[in-house]
């Protein structure tokens, strides 16, 4: 797992490698100052953090639900093979998913207390009907754990495969609740031409689609509070 921090606003998100050079998650975590800590259980204990060049997807719209998926190229590539495990990512030509999945994060662990985690959680979640999500790009689960408020950008881990990244969660019940998840298999195009091209095109996707402050306000408000793991 990766831990993304804003140096400056101090906001945090989760992440995942899926190649050396490369961190996956979403793009509703963009901020200006990012830094990632690879191999992070407890965020008491940071190692070095590494700068990177964020690329979100064209289509994304902070007041919109969908598209929330974002490459940060790292400046230092991960050497270490203790913290430079990557996640395997879906094969295009089997669309076929378990529905036993987890879901990892330091999102917050009682609503009430608005406190994050320290240390790394996971959870055991299903995987509910396409038909019941709403769009063909997300992945959704139902039940009565999931990812919390903090938890955005972490994989959603089906049989070994990073098929999702965690995007929004709400309320349904008082113990029971969808998340929702980018479906990493929708982007798989997309991914390869950015990490197979020569030259990263660093921020020109954040330029032409540029993220504004007004709208986070209003993708926010598409989160509602869920409790935590």
């Amino acid at each position: 797992m990766v831990y993304i921090r804003d140096k400056v606003l101090k906001s945090t998100c989760g992440g995942f490698l899926v190649r050396e050079d490369y961190v996956m998650t979403a793009a509703s975590c963009k901020q200006s100052h990012l830094m990632v800590y690879l191999g992070v259980y407890d965020t008491n204990f940071l190692p070095d953090g590494i700068e990177v060049d964020t690329i979100l997807h064209p289509e994304f719209n902070m007041n919109r639900i969908g598209h929330d998926i974002m490459l940060l190229k790292l400046k230092t590539p991960a050497t270490s093979k203790k913290i430079a495990v990557t996640i395997t990512l879906p094969n295009p030509e089997n669309e076929e998913i378990s529905k036993d999945c987890m879901v990892m994060g330091w999102g917050w662990k009682n609503y009430h207390e608005k406190s994050p985690s320290n240390v790394l959680q996971e959870a055991n979640v299903t995987l509910i009907d396409s038909e019941n999500c709403g769009t063909a790009d997300i992945l959704c689960t139902e039940g009565s754990t999931g990812p919390a408020l903090g938890d955005s950008g972490g994989p959603l881990v089906c049989g070994g495969v990073a098929q999702g990244i965690v995007s929004f969660s709400k309320n349904k019940t008082n113990a029971n609740y969808l998340a929702g998840y980018t479906r990493i298999s929708h982007y798989l195009p997309w991914i390869q031409s950015i990490m197979m091209s020569p030259t990263t095109q660093k921020k020109t996707y954040a330029n032409k689609h540029r993220v504004l402050k007004t709208g986070v306000k209003n993708f926010i408000a598409l989160i509602c509070h869920s409790q935590a793991f």
